[in-house]
């Protein structure tokens, strides 16, 4: 056989080869998940485990209407209703799920967002907490609600049986804001959420805090959470143009998303639960990237949404735990951090200056 007949056959063999493993994978991604159409939304159901005792999440890849808030109410509520079906654990709603974004009419858009604020949703509220079951114990939704200095507070909150979920101390305060928010909102200053629940313990954090990984270490390292629930309306459309390294994009910001959500997860050693709003703003026509999904404690994306598009996604039977201690098992970096840093005592920092002796 020729050298030139001898190339030509391994170039079909990689071709064969490449093809055969394409198809692989595509085989293996139906087989972990299944596309269900339930009442107009696209479901995707995927299992972790076989072991019914582990978690199993909800979450919705949602638009917001705006200005519809009645609309958004009765979307949740029909969303809550789907998820039931499938005897979910626990179900997580974007950031602004009821009202939507703000947008730069000042006036009109203080109007109808004071009319969302969740003292205002009283009759609404009683018909979420009654979904709730044996099954469904946990329902996080996020809602502004009034705060100090005739502003805002961004809140999100968490909707169970046990506790009062208006009590503040049940309530997770959105602590870093980006632009237009601070015209609408004030801080959650030294706020933070931790639930203990029977599958771990969950810190909360909303949107633009994600930019800030002294919040993620203060959950993962002090407050030694086993998973982060991030509610977030994150938009997609920014651009970035590198000329002569003939790089660009127009979606900047859903990059940020994408690979900081990870990043969080991998170098905390906790899982990120990721819940964001998709689609475009009613007014100010700002593009929300979706992308809910679930993160390891590897850092490795588990499932993701559509950027574009609703969905619903049901992820079930989650070992909490058990991941997050194998990832520690293998490097703990918590144990490798406190051998150089230090935590200083009656705060929630650490600090690498060393006495000399």
């Amino acid at each position: 056989m020729s050298l030139k007949k001898l190339k030509a056959n391994r170039k079909v063999l990689a071709c064969f080869q490449i093809t055969l493993a394409l198809l692989l994978i595509a085989s293996i991604s139906m087989c972990a998940s299944c596309t269900e159409k339930v009442d107009g939304f696209t479901v995707i159901v995927s299992d972790y485990s076989d072991t019914p005792d582990n978690l199993s999440i909800g979450l919705a890849n949602l638009h917001a209407i705006v200005p519809d808030i009645e609309a958004n109410k009765e979307k949740i509520l029909q969303v809550i209703d789907i998820f039931k079906e499938y005897k979910v654990n626990m179900i997580i709603f974007p950031e602004f799920c009821i009202s939507g974004y703000f947008w730069d009419d000042e006036k009109a858009c203080w109007a109808y967002q004071e009319s969302g604020v969740i003292e205002n949703q009283q009759d609404w509220l009683r018909k979420v907490e009654s979904k709730l079951d044996d099954d469904l114990q946990y329902i996080i939704f996020n809602c502004l609600r009034n705060g100090p200095n005739r502003k805002f507070l961004n809140s999100t909150f968490v909707v169970n049986a046990d506790f009062d979920y208006l009590n503040p101390e049940y309530i997770y305060d959105k602590v870093m804001l980006p632009g237009i928010e601070k015209q609408y909102t004030q801080s959650g200053q030294a706020d933070k959420l931790v639930i203990e629940t029977e599958w771990g313990r969950f810190g909360f954090t909303t949107c633009y805090d994600m930019c800030f990984s002294q919040l993620f270490q203060e959950y993962s390292m002090v407050d030694k959470v086993d998973a982060i629930i991030e509610v977030a309306s994150w938009r997609g459309t920014a651009s970035r143009d590198y000329p002569g390294m003939n790089v660009e994009t127009d979606h900047y910001y859903g990059f940020l998303w994408d690979s900081m959500i990870s990043s969080r997860a991998a170098t905390n050693q906790v899982w990120v639960i990721g819940c964001n709003a998709v689609g475009t703003h009613g007014i100010s026509h700002a593009q929300f990237w979706g992308g809910s999904g679930l993160w390891a404690p590897s850092g490795l994306k588990l499932i993701q949404s559509s950027h574009a598009h609703e969905q619903l996604l049901v992820i079930n039977n989650i070992n909490i735990t058990k991941a997050k201690q194998f990832e520690e098992s293998d490097f703990c970096y918590y144990d490798d951090f406190i051998e150089i840093y230090r935590p200083i005592e009656g705060k929630r920092a650490f600090t690498r200056v060393i006495d000399k002796p």
